[in-house]
């Protein structure tokens, strides 16, 4: 095995040095080799990192440990403000499964532990932060399944392979480029690998778990007791049941699983009054068609339609390429800790905050806080990590800092003010301070990034602050 990891590493190294791939594409590509779709990520990541096969599943398995540690606070003591006690509830009565089948069971066990850790001490976030549950649920289960350590990492690898492209297109809340789109096409493709499916049959699985998602939201969820639940555990749900399906029956799936991430990046985007419309123009050439009609189409019209089918899948290509382009490495796909329960209404707008208070000097004495609608709503878990950020520069995994805010002295001596902004995305501070103020006009972004409209002093100046605290701008 390592001397056919070794070799598509070479290969991606020289034939294939500065392309990039589009999941089909390296789908298509293993099963050229003859390789496991996760294999092949795992040569891709040795090529681009400059890493051994070694050191890049010591990498991914890593890149769990804050996660892992959640999972366990939600396991034994942790309760979320949205779930309860979900998580030791479940561990406590292992005589009530959810489901029959153990590995199954476990994972969706450890899932919802995840998310109720993540209420208590914060996750490292992909797409989300509801993405990185059902990841870590399934990693934990596989642990316990008499897996060597090397199968499970390479499981994890292919997971977050899967995570990074999620992660590109999170640009708006939406829990179907997250906990239950995301998380469920990587628990399809992840388990599709493990029971020895081909690349051809991961990506097929990967398209059936997205079906069900496609355009499914996340507010108000994410704010009213209990609801995130299914969300986040029927990611390994319905993983589970794609890859079963898929490796099980003759099923038919025939759609591209470039077009449909593609479609489902784009959908979540602009939303329900044109997902109609969207849907029929990626997937209307997969549409079935009955021999004894088609005769009564015009010949035109039918050629127009095949000339369409042929161009929707190469725009596709274009749009997974793009979103690609702008993934992280496979060992850095996790951003810092976010703690507050997410990383899009909390990260984004504390790592806002972070870079203005980067640019003051001096005793603050007033902060100003625009926040859109959806960020507004959900403002008692998102002020606290803004104001720890905004005064004292706290990253936004501080936990102390984020639970004891409002007992520090320097917030009763300055002068707060939250406004709600009827324009989407917006997120804008002001801090007033004795020597130099400073101002950040921004906009929300998932995985706890930012992208930075303007900026006094400066835009510039901004940005540099940006860079020197590791905090990532997007567009």
């Amino acid at each position: 095995m390592a001397q056919s990891i070794e070799k598509m590493a070479q290969r991606f190294r020289q034939d294939l040095s500065g392309k990039i791939l589009t999941l089909s594409e390296l789908a298509e590509l293993s099963e050229q080799e003859g390789l496991p779709l996760s294999q092949t990520v795992v040569a891709e990541a040795m090529a681009r990192e400059g890493k051994t096969c070694g050191e890049i599943l010591s990498g991914v398995m890593e890149a769990f440990s804050h996660n892992l540690e959640a999972l366990e606070v939600g396991l034994t003591r942790g309760r979320s403000f949205l779930l309860g006690s979900v998580g030791s509830d479940l561990a406590r009565y292992k005589d009530r499964p959810l489901i029959g089948d153990t590995l199954v069971n476990r994972a969706l066990i450890y899932t919802l532990a995840t998310e109720v850790g993540n209420h208590e001490i914060g996750l490292r976030p992909c797409a989300g932060t509801g993405d990185s549950c059902p990841y870590t649920g399934l990693l934990r289960a596989l642990t316990e399944e008499g897996l060597s350590q090397e199968e499970v990492a390479f499981a994890a690898a292919l997971m977050l392979k899967i995570g990074s492209i999620f992660r590109a297109g999170k640009q708006t809340t939406g829990c179907n480029m997250e906990g239950y789109g995301a998380g469920a096409a990587a628990v399809a493709a992840a388990l599709t690998d493990l029971r020895g499916g081909t690349p051809r049959q991961v990506t097929k699985a990967i398209v059936l778990a997205l079906s069900p998602t496609i355009a499914v939201p996340c507010t108000p969820r994410v704010m009213v007791e209990g609801l995130c639940a299914t969300h986040i555990s029927g990611a390994i749900l319905i993983g589970n049941q794609a890859s079963q399906l898929i490796l099980k029956t003759s099923l038919p799936v025939d759609v591209d699983v470039d077009v449909m991430i593609a479609m489902a990046a784009r959908i979540h985007v602009e939303a329900a009054p044109v997902i109609t419309a969207i849907n029929l123009e990626y997937l209307e050439p997969y549409f079935k068609k009955k021999p004894q009609i088609e005769p009564f189409v015009d010949e035109g019209i039918r050629d127009l339609e095949k000339e369409r089918a042929d161009r929707i899948k190469k725009q596709a290509r274009d749009e997974v390429r793009r979103l690609l382009s702008t993934s992280r490495p496979l060992t850095q796909v996790f951003g810092n800790v976010v703690v507050g329960g997410s990383s899009i209404a909390v990260g984004s707008p504390t790592n806002m905050a972070r870079i203005c208070h980067a640019m003051i000097s001096g005793q603050i004495k007033k902060i100003e806080i625009d926040l859109t609608v959806d960020l507004f709503s959900r403002r008692a878990i998102n002020i606290p990590a803004i104001l720890m950020g905004a005064i004292f520069g706290a990253q936004t995994g501080d936990v102390e800092m984020y639970h004891h805010i409002f007992e520090k002295p320097e917030v009763k001596n300055i002068d707060i003010k939250i406004n709600k902004v009827d324009l989407p995305e917006v997120q804008r501070i002001r801090i007033e301070a004795t020597e130099r103020s400073a101002m950040v006009d921004a906009r929300n972004r998932g995985g706890g990034r930012v992208a930075i409209v303007d900026a006094k002093p400066s835009k510039e100046e901004a940005l540099a602050a940006a860079k020197n605290l590791g905090i990532e701008v997007a567009d």
